[in-house]
């Protein structure tokens, strides 16, 4: 696709790269281990020695020292300065071993990072193999094989059995079924048949289809996803940030330390001492390693961290704003009432409307096929189906024309002589049918709450320090009401706008920290102005920008899991990376106090290191317990 040309660059650079300081690492590895073998095993002179180590110093202390250079011209003064300086001061004071132990100890760091980054973010990669790189695009009659970037909207693809979508577009020709578990996480394969949609990404069955495509490869559902998953890699968190903050006021700090240590003894090696062992290597590797294992971890369990600064806020939130319909609710309403009209049998008209909902991903769909499969009806075929948004589900069964949609949809003309639609319930949710053009029946629905709601609700509190639980939802007061009563949460906000949603929410994060769950799409513009936004369930859509997590399982679990994940990775960020300071410190001392030379210090550093990233990498493991409910 043409929009990922960028990012594929931007990866081959990642690698030159890494690929460099792996070079740097090896070498300087094996030119120390030269350097002992023929100073203690051959016994050789200390000119023969040392050419290992002016190899390491010239071949990649310089390359390592002009990268350096090159930020601090930048003004980028980041405490891996501090190792720069000490390489030069090495080469300058011939202390070669103790030089080329920090060009091994920062090219080896990297490599470290890179190496534990690369691992810990696998699993975000997944997806992207599942996207093929031709299609099969029909013009003037023929098909043919292109790549992805040349589909434009209104061309016509064609989908052999099994193949991957690799487009948003509508069915034209074709009936079959589709596996769409990836992004909805449903069990069961879709119906597809003329007018139906087709999104990218999904698999097909065994039958052939033609779509017709929405829109250009790289806009579609899928090509979003995979610009997520490298969004949630490569942005900087504020817990990171402050890792290069504390950096960038420690490294003078240690550089005057290291002066003072050389003014008071008259020993220029002291100086090196100190700034080979002050390099805080734990900041610059150890809090990204955290980071990206917590999202790794937080993705195998099917938590998309679009936003990783989430992970570092959603332990300080204390209020918490729950949309309804889909959050605390199945999404799933069931039918509870059915009103026919005068003249109309509810039986018959069930079977109309199930024949035509079995091509609908309405909410009210599900609800509509399990009673017509509780009864045993049976269901017509259904043909010329459309389904507007906003507009209803339209179709032809058994030769007769259905319309459902809702009240203030339906026709005038629909409303004949002593059919007027009942009055509206005391709550929940609602759907007209019209059959030929005629009123014919009223169902009604209700949405059950999750089993884990309420547990998952009470335990907020005692276990995440939350302060303040609220619903915010468009729906009508009762229902919502009605919701809240069952799930044990006494401030509610019902029918109100997107804007009004975002008002409340700005103004309850203005208080506090908040965290706002949601579908991710009509709940966007809320999510924005919320600390944290979540997006949740099967109706939820990773390629709204204002969702900082997605939870691809409608699950308040996993909800539960992304608290504990953030947590947990603060706490061994912080471990890391103070733990790490904190044995600098004393190494320091040490050092200024004369008891350290160049090379123990380096080697303390290296071990320092070490001790601070596999610490970090904890993150990327998980632990006995993902939820405390």
């Amino acid at each position: 696709m043409a929009s990922l040309i960028p990012s594929f660059l931007r990866e081959k650079v990642g690698f030159l790269v890494r690929a460099r300081h792996t070079s740097i690492a090896v070498l300087s590895a094996a030119g120390i281990v030269l350097h002992l073998v023929l100073r203690f095993a051959f016994h050789l002179s200390a000119t023969t020695t040392r050419i290992p180590l002016l190899a390491v110093l010239l071949l990649g202390g310089i390359p390592l020292i002009i990268n350096l250079a090159a930020k601090a011209f930048r003004r980028e003064f980041g405490s891996d300065l501090l190792a720069g300086i000490s390489i030069a001061t090495a080469a300058i004071l011939g202390e070669d071993l103790a030089g080329s132990i920090v060009v091994l100890m920062l090219s080896g760091g990297e490599t470290l990072e890179a190496f534990a980054l690369r691992n810990a973010s696998s699993v975000l990669a997944l997806l992207a193999k599942r996207m093929p790189s031709i299609a099969h695009i029909k013009r003037n009659g023929v098909s043919e094989d292109a790549p992805l970037d040349s589909i434009r909207e209104g061309d016509i693809v064609l989908i052999h059995p099994h193949e991957t979508c690799p487009v948003d577009g509508e069915v034209i020709e074709g009936r079959g079924a589709m596996d769409e578990a990836y992004l909805t996480g449903e069990p069961f394969r879709i119906v597809k048949i003329p007018g139906s949609i087709a999104i990218s990404g999904a698999i097909n069955g065994e039958s052939a289809l033609a779509i017709r495509a929405l829109r250009r490869a790289s806009d579609s559902r899928y090509a979003k996803i995979m610009e997520v998953m490298r969004d949630s890699e490569q942005k900087r968190p504020q817990l990171r940030r402050l890792g290069d903050q504390l950096g960038a006021i420690y490294t003078p700090i240690a550089v005057a330390l290291a002066l003072f240590a050389w003014a008071a003894s008259g020993e220029a090696v002291r100086f090196l001492a100190v700034l080979v062992i002050a390099t805080p290597c734990p900041l610059l590797i150890a809090i990204p390693v955290a980071i990206i294992g917590s999202i790794s971890l937080a993705a195998r369990r099917g938590i998309i961290v679009k936003d990783a600064a989430a992970l570092e806020q959603i332990d300080r939130c204390r209020t918490a704003i729950f949309d309804k319909t889909g959050t605390l609710t199945y999404g799933a309403p069931q039918l509870v009432e059915q009103i026919a009209a005068p003249g109309f049998d509810s039986r018959e008209i069930l079977a109309l409307v199930a024949s035509l909902e079995r091509y609908s991903k309405h909410p009210l769909a599900g609800a509509i096929l399990v009673e017509a499969a509780r009864l045993g009806l049976p269901l017509p075929e259904a043909s010329e189906v459309n389904e507007t948004p906003g507009a209803g589900l339209r179709g032809m069964v058994a030769g007769r024309s259905i319309l459902i949609t809702s009240r203030g949809k339906l026709p005038a003309s629909a409303h004949g002589e002593g059919t007027n639609t009942p009055s509206s319930g005391g709550g929940g949710l609602e759907c007209v049918i019209a059959v030929e053009g005629s009123f014919a029946a009223l169902y009604r629905f209700r949405d059950a709450p999750r089993p884990e709601s309420r547990p998952f609700l009470r335990h907020l509190g005692p276990r995440h320090t939350f302060k303040r639980l609220m619903i915010l939802s468009g729906d009508r007061e009762s229902e919502v009401r009605n919701l809240a009563a069952q799930v044990g949460i006494t401030e509610i906000h019902a029918g109100k706008s997107p804007e009004e949603k975002v008002e409340i929410t700005r103004s309850e994060t203005a208080r506090a920290k908040t965290l706002y769950l949601g579908d991710g799409i009509n709940d966007a513009p809320a999510m924005k102005a919320a600390t944290v936004g979540m997006a949740i369930g099967p109706g939820s859509d990773v390629t709204a920008e204002a969702a900082g997590v997605v939870v691809m399982e409608g699950s308040l679990k996993k909800v539960d899991e992304f608290i504990h994940i953030g947590r947990r990775m603060r706490t061994i960020a912080l471990q890391s990376a103070v733990g790490g300071m904190a044995l600098r410190v004393v190494g320091m001392l040490i050092a200024a106090a004369g008891h350290l030379t160049p090379v123990n210090g380096a080697l303390a550093q290296e071990a320092i290191d070490i001790l601070a990233v596999l610490n970090a990498l904890r993150t990327a493991l998980p632990p006995r317990r993902m939820s405390a409910f």
